[in-house]
């Protein structure tokens, strides 16, 4: 990336309003997919069980599972896109605009983007160009300000930091599964610690082994 210069940044694969174009493009489909769900009960862009949330809705067990799962999913991806610099779309746009923003306007007695395909289509364009100018807003504040990466560097800190206490744990678990499974495990988990390698992997081999041999 650091051949990358400032024509470069210019062009549109680089440019910030592409982002904001596809990212409106995506959320106009799955907020019509969602419309096409609404009243044809079938079409939404998502998860079965997410999907069934909003369903429960529409068959009069109210909004506040759907909109508050899928509000949380798509704030937390707007922040976890600004830092990281990846965008889930799962999260974000299937869950966050496809199921989130739908069950808040049903809730709130809004029915009109989820009756009409054209409004459908205007408001889930709308709602990606939002997403998208505050993601590339937050960039500039925070990731583009300096040469850190922020959130990448404390994701990545978290998930290095939880994964040496992740080998210890699947030994234990081992050990309570069988005597030889938590046997093997230990043997995996000694034999990658020599290698100089994380022991999660080791002992989770080691345990599969013993456990062709010795079935719970």
């Amino acid at each position: 990336m650091e051949h990358i210069t400032e024509i470069d940044k210019k062009n549109f694969w680089f440019a910030d309003w592409s982002f904001m174009l596809f990212v409106a493009i995506l959320s106009a489909g799955v907020f019509a997919g969602t419309h096409m769900y609404y009243v044809y009960h079938v079409g939404a862009f998502n998860d079965v069980a997410i999907v069934a949330l909003l369903k429960a809705g529409m068959e009069g067990g109210g909004y506040g599972a759907a909109a508050a799962f899928g509000a949380s999913f798509l704030f937390a991806r707007i922040l976890e896109g600004s830092l990281v610099g990846i965008l889930d779309i799962g999260g974000a746009i299937q869950t966050g605009i496809g199921i989130g923003v739908p069950a808040l306007l049903l809730g709130a007695g809004i029915t009109l983007p989820l009756t009409n395909f054209t409004v459908s289509l205007l408001t889930g364009a709308v709602l990606g160009l939002a997403v998208g100018a505050i993601i590339i807003g937050i960039r500039h504040f925070t990731v583009g300000q300096s040469n850190s990466t922020f959130g990448a560097d404390v994701m990545m800190g978290a998930g290095n930091t939880s994964g040496r206490f992740l080998g210890p744990l699947i030994v234990l678990s081992a050990c309570t599964a069988s005597i030889p499974v938590g046997i093997g495990s230990i043997i995996g988990a000694a034999i990658f610690y020599a290698w100089k390698k994380p022991i999660a992997g080791g002992a989770i081999i080691g345990a599969m082994v013993l456990g062709i041999f010795f079935p719970l």
